[in-house]
């Protein structure tokens, strides 16, 4: 990511064998609610014990800044799984779930996926990215430490086609693509008609009114499609501007105090945000800041702000995840929605 070189190589393998083993010798109704509760306590502790090597993990799989990961990801990891070991001794469960999570928060995903699975007592297989599949890799070490019998939480590499068609696994999740979410869809229909859990790729507004808190409004820069009332519109869109130009100007290795913002996770994804980037200048946007690459070497991508937008263009219609975004005016409260809603329709 930062130089644009390959990390390391992992194996493909598959768990669902050992997950349907555990399910019915040692785990599942073996195992007390109250049990489940306290391994999913232990497990917290670990990785809070080893909060330093999982975020270093965590930047080293994704770009992202090491002080972020560390705060947001990691952390909000292990309260993911404390919030779930309170769940485990009022619900019962009685299947094998695969799950099947993307790159873009690995150890996010993860936990959301991982923790209330445990805690109702059904087994796991997940299918970490194969581009980012080292934080789960190194999680699935250490998950027998707390007491978890073997093959209840598994983790393997490029088995989503194994986990959407085993005739063992009831359920799958999926989070990703429309085009990958059809793919699972089918194939546990073909098979034993698994139910399906699938969280596909979005465009959600944010809509910033005019008595709405500029400051804390640009401190929320996750939204890639922005409308902004007439009132503040120019004061949202000076200073939106100018905190894209402070995390282009920190741009860097996500392991520097420094730096504000990493590159993209693969060349793959840096040339996807590079042409939607040109898709958007080619049919009439403004490109009010960014729009190139940053340096020579790694997927660095300036943080980019474009104008001057319309409903057709792919900028406005596309999940894009790159440092991407759209800001568009609009007048009165009742005519945000309308324009919103008109804008899906395309």
């Amino acid at each position: 990511m930062t130089t644009g070189k390959v990390i390391t190589k992992v194996p493909e393998g598959s768990k669902v064998e050992a997950a349907s083993k555990a399910f019915k010798t040692t785990w599942g109704l073996k195992t007390p609610g109250r049990e489940r509760g306290k391994l999913l306590n232990k497990l917290a502790d670990l990785l809070e014990q080893n909060l330093d090597e999982f975020t270093a993990l965590e930047s080293l799989n994704t770009g992202k800044v090491y002080a972020n990961t560390k705060h947001i990801d990691m952390g909000a990891s292990v309260h993911v799984f404390r919030y779930y070991a309170g769940w485990a001794d009022k619900i019962q469960g009685k299947t094998i779930e695969g799950q099947i999570i993307p790159w873009n928060f690995p150890m996010g995903m993860l936990s959301w996926k991982i923790a209330p699975v445990i805690a109702t007592g059904n087994a796991i297989v997940l299918k970490p990215s194969e581009i980012t599949p080292l934080t789960a890799l190194r999680f699935a070490d250490p998950v027998t430490e707390p007491g978890f019998p073997p093959g209840v939480i598994n983790v393997a590499p490029s088995v989503g086609q194994a986990i959407s068609q085993h005739p063992h696994i009831e359920k799958v999740a999926f989070t990703g693509s429309a085009l990958t979410g059809r793919t699972v869809l089918r194939a546990a229909a073909a098979t034993n008609l698994k139910d399906v859990t699938l969280e596909l790729g979005g465009k959600s507004p944010t809509i910033i009114f005019d008595d709405a808190n500029v400051e804390q409004a640009i401190k929320v820069r996750r939204g890639s499609r922005i409308f902004v009332q007439e009132g503040v519109y120019d004061q949202f869109l000076e200073h939106f501007t100018a905190a894209a130009k402070a995390l282009g100007d920190s741009d860097g290795d996500p392991f520097a105090p420094s730096t504000l913002h990493g590159p993209q996770i693969s060349l793959t994804q840096f040339d996807r945000v590079m042409a939607y980037i040109d898709s958007g200048k080619q049919e009439g946007a403004n490109a009010q800041i960014g729009g190139v690459r940053h340096g020579d070497q790694g997927y660095f991508i300036k943080p980019t702000v474009f104008t001057n937008v319309t409903p057709e263009m792919k900028i406005v219609r596309e999940e894009i995840f790159g440092p991407v975004g759209g800001v568009i005016k609009f007048k009165t409260e009742e005519g945000s929605f309308i324009v919103v809603v008109f804008w899906d329709l395309f």
